[in-house]
């Protein structure tokens, strides 16, 4: 009974849309940078790919995992930065599954004093299904044993199916050296992604990300190999929820540790907003063209210690066309929020 009335709360949630949706969240936002910003693409001198994985309530039976891939690269004989994306979230015993794959590009505006403004563009096309196999129904309850239990007749039932939708974003970023501040707005068409056949939309996700890098000394070292301390903070807001992070990470190659806070403490509708969410422990090992991070959240929300956090990995790699044998390593555009 109780795995039968969990099913059918997951399932009128899930693929009815009755709560608006929310976006997946990474705690390294900056280890995906066009999940957080088209604008990001092409933000490097380099070729850039990155992949991050995100276990998030590790602790409950079908623990939440979030998958996304990205490839950007600059096209400096048009001051601009294409990119491509591809993210994926499972949830859930029967597996709802949502994928998408976005375009995005990105023109570079070379202003005063070494101050570049990025305008980004994202177009996506989203995937949604479920296994409604593995979930259980009301009318399925008086056979003793599952492997005869025969397939439900409610109609609900029958009118499930995947869903696929489009989808457009854009963004900005505006930077030098060693800061950084941008925006961002993805689901401006507010696509419907209702499994049902009815109406139900994805509501606008709205992004304020920004940053500065400073040096702890100064000598004759290479810039990107003396030891940095670097504030920043990402905003978010999507239909009734809204969240700030802000921390900091301290560099010095190749040690990279970070904290983070999550969570808007001045306000107490812990059921709308994620009020005080998690303290995020991050640390990456850099190298000349790798990066590797891990993050772990500590839950200091009402759900408690016992769900298990959640477990983030990523990895950066960025590569010229040229042997990098032969070119001495650059420094990135944007030192900081790229790890």
């Amino acid at each position: 009974m109780k795995r039968a009335i969990i099913s059918f709360l997951f399932l009128m949630v899930a693929v009815a849309g009755k709560v608006a949706a929310q976006d997946p969240q990474f705690s390294q936002y900056y280890s995906a940078p066009l999940y957080l910003n088209p604008a990001f693409a092409g933000s490097t001198d380099h070729q850039r790919a990155a992949a991050i994985h995100r276990t998030q309530w590790p602790a409950l039976p079908q623990a939440f995992t979030t998958y996304a891939f990205s490839y950007d690269l600059n096209l400096k004989p048009v001051n601009s930065g294409v990119g491509i994306l591809i993210s994926t979230d499972k949830a859930g015993t029967a597996g709802l599954r949502s994928t998408q794959i976005g375009l995005q590009y990105a023109y570079k505006i070379q202003m005063r004093d070494r101050w570049v403004l990025s305008p980004g563009l994202s177009f996506g096309y989203g995937l949604r299904d479920i296994n409604i196999d593995k979930l259980l129904f009301g009318d399925q309850l008086e056979f003793g044993s599952r492997d005869d239990v025969p397939p439900s007749l409610d109609p609900t039932v029958k009118n499930i199916g995947g869903t696929s939708f489009f989808d457009f974003g854009l963004g900005f970023l505006l930077y030098n050296k060693n800061v950084w501040l941008g925006a961002s707005a993805y689901h401006v068409n507010e696509p419907n992604y209702s499994m049902l056949g009815n109406t139900s939309t994805i509501p606008m996700k709205v992004t304020l990300h920004g940053g500065f890098r400073f040096h702890l000394n100064q000598g004759v070292r290479k810039a990107d190999r003396v030891a940095s301390l670097a504030p920043s903070f990402l905003y978010k807001s999507q239909g009734k929820f809204d969240q700030l992070d802000v921390g900091m990470q301290f560099q010095y190659f190749p040690i990279m540790v970070g904290f983070w806070y999550r969570g808007i403490p001045i306000q107490q509708n812990v059921r709308d907003n994620a009020d005080q969410d998690a303290i995020a422990f991050i640390f990456g090992l850099m190298f000349d063209q790798l990066n590797i991070n891990y993050s772990y959240d500590m839950t200091v929300s009402e759900l408690g210690a016992d769900i298990g956090g959640a477990h983030e990995v990523s990895i950066i790699f960025e590569w010229t066309s040229r042997d990098m044998r032969k070119v001495k390593r650059k420094e990135k555009f944007i030192p900081c929020p790229t790890f």
